[in-house]
């Protein structure tokens, strides 16, 4: 099914449909050819009015270039046909009139269950679109109605959607009812614990595989206050988004402002006390739920069932963070979110094993890999196969925790005797290069609608082993083969909707069985954001907003950012425990003028990221190495 909800199909004072904001286009791609069309009236006893309805509203259709098979009005007098009429109907419309009596007509007739797997489109103009809701809003509209204790004001409804509209903004801001404002003294009253939505004639909301999109200018009410939310030919999305740690890194609440600005509910959960959040989160929030403990599944499951009771269906759960990616998958399985990766997935893109799976599904070199569950002996026999050194890394691990470069027999031997759990990782052959990632986000397409190049001088294993300054850069532009078979791995993995980071190595020399010089070749998948501030260096280096980006994907399945001048940025992270030849002082005097960013890493990053972090942009590549050997001497 398809659902519109309209104040009016038409402007004021029009005999058609309206065009704007996409409406009538949206409703014809949605009917077949020649629709068979079932209007449902909102006074079913007064034969007078319904028939001038339906009169008008055939006009409408007609002069908007719709050519319908047949127009039927369900009233009184053929109201035992009612299911007949809609299962034949391709398109419903519930007309506009007195809410509650077309409530009690519509209970009357059950067509609550006549609409049970309807796959047609159902259009609410009025109090139709308000009867459409599960709980029904019917503020007072007729003389008598604000000051009739015996008035009921919530109704149950046909349960197509959750959105409560007032219809006719322009028309009904200024109505005063009873003596009583209808928008201060009694809409906002009501809204406290309540939210509803108000729009022109010529805005509406589209509800459409399980996404609703409200098009045009239009207001939220809730909480006795009202905001603008949308603008005229602008969009606002009914979603509701579960991010789980929204505080770590502490960036990542220029998600949930992305995402919010959208018209996303953004629900957080986190360990941490509301008070202790920044202001930038807590004000990117539309609502907070604290567990004791967000490794306990259980706490995080009941924060997401509140979160489901209070707002309806969880349209997106994610946390865009390596350490939650399975607890995320587990949530989506558990609450039926299919925006993301659920169980029967997790394992293609946290096991370095199962990885090489689809790598190889989509013609991609990686390196020669065993799971050392097989044992001293057949480690020992590939080992001969690859030549020392080669690499021992945990099978489900991040970054370069618990990697090892072994370089003889003996180092091998040894290794096996220190890790008793060895079955957790593999050994790949080593091979030289230049560690590159392809960052991007995808959309629900599988399409690339943003596109990151980052290059890796020193390996991140040696840059923890070794106790040495992380220094990196990115590109002004994605190499034309680096795209190419990062979109390749990406279609191979099957991932949509998601922020990727890849890790490839581009060869240093031929070798055979991987490719040429110069060619790429896996080493993992990463199926979030690059860690650290690297989201942050891509707004500096392509003049974007990558947050806002992934937003525009969450809610739209688009991009709207658009990029501006394109730089170099380079990061160096410095170490406390090492003494320098420039001070900070000294950075700041040197590269002040093309500092985006200087601050302090995070302590659970620094192993890897370094200590004190300085990002500047550059216009020349050549300007890079000048930076990083100013910085580390």
């Amino acid at each position: 099914m398809t659902l519109f909800l309209t104040g009016s199909p038409t402007r004021y004072g029009q005999s058609h449909f309206t065009a704007d904001n996409g409406f009538l286009a949206r409703v014809m791609a949605e009917l077949p050819g020649h629709p068979r069309v079932l209007l449902v009236s909102a006074a079913p006893d007064d034969q007078a009015f319904t028939d001038s309805v339906l009169e008008g509203m055939t006009t409408c259709i007609v002069n908007s270039g719709i050519e319908p098979q047949e127009i039927v009005m369900l009233d009184r007098r053929n109201a035992f046909k009612a299911p007949e009429l809609v299962k034949k109907a391709d398109w419903v419309v519930l007309c506009g009139g007195h809410v509650p009596t077309q409530n009690k007509f519509i209970h009357e007739i059950g067509l609550k269950g006549l609409l049970e797997g309807y796959d047609g489109v159902v259009m609410g103009c009025s109090a139709g679109s308000m009867n459409c809701a599960d709980e029904v809003y019917s503020h007072p509209e007729l003389p008598g109605e604000a000051v009739d204790p015996s008035y009921n004001r919530w109704l149950r409804g046909l349960g197509l959607t959750d959105i409560n509209l007032v219809p006719h903004y322009h028309q009904v801001k200024d109505m005063v009812l009873d003596g009583k404002r209808l928008f201060e003294d009694i809409v906002f009253k009501d809204s406290h614990m309540h939210r509803f939505y108000t729009f022109p004639d010529g805005g509406y909301v589209m509800v459409k595989d399980g996404r609703s999109t409200l098009y045009g200018e239009a207001w939220e009410i809730t909480g006795g206050t009202m905001r603008k939310v949308s603008e005229e030919n602008k969009t606002y999305s009914f979603m509701n988004l579960v991010f789980i740690s929204p505080h770590f890194p502490d960036t990542y609440w220029h998600f949930c402002a992305g995402a919010k600005a959208n018209g996303v509910n953004v629900l957080g959960i986190a360990d941490t006390p509301w008070d202790n959040l920044s202001q930038e989160l807590r004000s990117s929030l539309t609502d907070y739920y604290q567990v004791q403990n967000l490794e306990d599944y259980g706490e995080v499951y009941r924060a997401v069932a509140w979160f489901a009771h209070k707002y309806g269906k969880i349209d997106w759960i994610e946390s865009n963070n390596e350490y939650w990616l399975e607890q995320d998958a587990r949530l989506r399985t558990d609450f039926n979110v299919t925006t993301g990766l659920k169980t029967d997935r997790i394992a293609s893109i946290k096991n370095k094993s199962e990885m090489k799976k689809y790598y190889a599904l989509g013609g991609i070199p990686t390196a020669r890999q065993i799971k050392c569950a097989e044992g001293p002996a057949k480690v020992k026999a590939f080992v001969k196969k690859t030549g020392y050194p080669v690499i021992a890394k945990p099978d489900n691990g991040v970054g370069a925790n618990g990697t090892y470069k072994l370089h003889n027999d003996a180092e091998l031997d040894a290794w096996f005797k220190e890790h008793p759990n060895y079955a957790l990782f593999v050994l790949e052959e080593f091979i030289t290069g230049h560690l590159v990632s392809y960052d991007a986000i995808f959309n629900d397409k599988g399409e690339p609608i943003f596109e990151n190049n980052s290059m890796f001088p020193t390996p991140v294993m040696d840059i923890v082993h070794g106790n040495l300054e992380s220094c990196y850069w990115i590109n002004k532009t994605v190499p034309a083969k680096l795209a190419e078979i990062g979109r390749r791995t990406v279609k191979a993995f099957g991932i949509v909707n998601r922020f990727v980071h890849l890790e490839f190595f581009r060869l240093d020399r031929d070798r055979e069985g991987l490719g040429k010089k110069g060619d790429y070749v896996g080493l993992e998948v990463n199926m979030r954001p690059p860690g650290g501030f690297t989201p942050d260096m891509m707004n500096f280096a392509h003049s974007t907003d990558v947050f806002q980006i992934w937003a525009d994907m969450v809610a739209f399945g688009e991009r709207r950012k658009g990029m501006g001048e394109q730089f170099y940025c380079a990061y160096v992270g410095r170490r406390d425990s090492k003494a320098y030849k420039h001070s900070h002082d000294d950075v700041l005097a040197q590269y002040g003028s093309v500092m985006c960013m200087c601050r302090r890493m995070p302590a659970a990053l620094a192993d890897a990221l370094g200590n004190m972090v300085y990002i500047v942009r550059l216009r020349e590549k050549k300007e890079i190495d000048q930076f990083f050997k100013y910085l580390t001497e």
